[in-house]
């Protein structure tokens, strides 16, 4: 919505007297809005958005053209996009009814044509994103992404953006090995298990991470290391040596945050997980 102000003048015999100011509103005929259904992201996660157009006039938009940044950014000399269209899920609605698909050109930006508004009435667009290796992962990044509507008689463009931001947790996976892979029956026996994190922010205790195992056949004169210091049994973890059930105490598993790289030449991220290990020994 614009102001509009204006003030006549009106001379006579050297005189000038100048009016009032009027002031009124200019109110745009198309109003749009956009959303997240969920305003964090993570790597490789998909985003679904949706755009809201409502026409105030008495006569409707046809032809419109609506264009989205998705996300884009200038890294280097050169235009980035973080999220990619995912082909085939755009869903057009006029007054709540779905219609049949406009004409998507689903590159970088994304553009929809052939988009009409009904007097009066409102269209919606949702579509989904996916978070690509464009996207900035640190504890305080963010995408900030606009739509602009264009053409079926607007006067000017009419944009609405949406910024979501990166997830500030952890991201955890686990993988086990076994050392040596043959052995003797009265052997020992070594298990590794790999803690890797690649969120933006470590794992600590407030997490409450807990590992629990329970190994067959069952390990006698048991210990374990975390990152190579030796725990304590009753303190660290708990071990029953009857049923051979293993479970590490709430609070003893940490995992630091992961290390995001931009590659200076192509803008594509790294991501270098924080790793953490848990040695369990035993004999059989």
């Amino acid at each position: 919505m614009a102001t509009i102000t204006n003030q006549a003048a009106l001379s006579y015999n050297g005189v000038t007297t100048l009016s009032n100011i009027a002031v009124g509103e200019l109110v745009e005929v198309l109003t749009a809005t956009k959303t997240a259904a969920d305003t964090t992201y993570t790597a490789g996660g998909v985003k679904t958005f949706v755009i809201s157009l409502v026409n105030s006039s008495a006569a409707a938009l046809t032809g419109l053209t609506v264009t989205d940044t998705l996300g884009s950014y200038t890294f280097s000399g050169n235009t980035l996009y973080p999220l990619t269209y995912v082909t085939g899920s755009l869903l057009y609605y006029v007054n709540g009814a779905l219609q049949a698909t406009p004409t998507v050109t689903a590159t970088a930006p994304l553009t929809v044509t052939g988009v009409t508004v009904p007097a009066g009435g409102s269209a919606m667009l949702i579509y989904t994103a996916r978070v690509n290796e464009y996207a900035p992962l640190g504890v305080e990044d963010s995408i900030t992404n606009t739509a602009t509507i264009t053409g079926g008689g607007l006067t000017s463009s009419v944009t609405a953006t949406e910024t979501i931001n990166a997830s500030p947790a952890p991201q955890l996976a686990i993988s086990k090995s076994i050392s040596p892979t043959m052995v003797a029956e009265n052997g020992t026996l070594t298990y590794t298990l790999t803690l890797q994190n690649r969120g933006n922010t470590a794992a600590d205790a407030g997490d409450e991470l807990v590992i629990t195992d329970t190994f067959d056949p069952i390990l006698k004169n048991l210990t374990a290391r975390f990152n190579g210091t030796l725990w304590t049994q009753g303190v660290h973890y708990t071990y029953d040596e009857t049923t051979g059930t293993f479970a590490t105490v709430v609070g003893a598993l940490t995992v630091p945050a992961a290390t995001f790289t931009q590659d200076a030449a192509t803008g594509v991220f790294t991501v270098d997980p924080g790793t953490s290990e848990l040695t369990i020994t035993g004999s059989l």
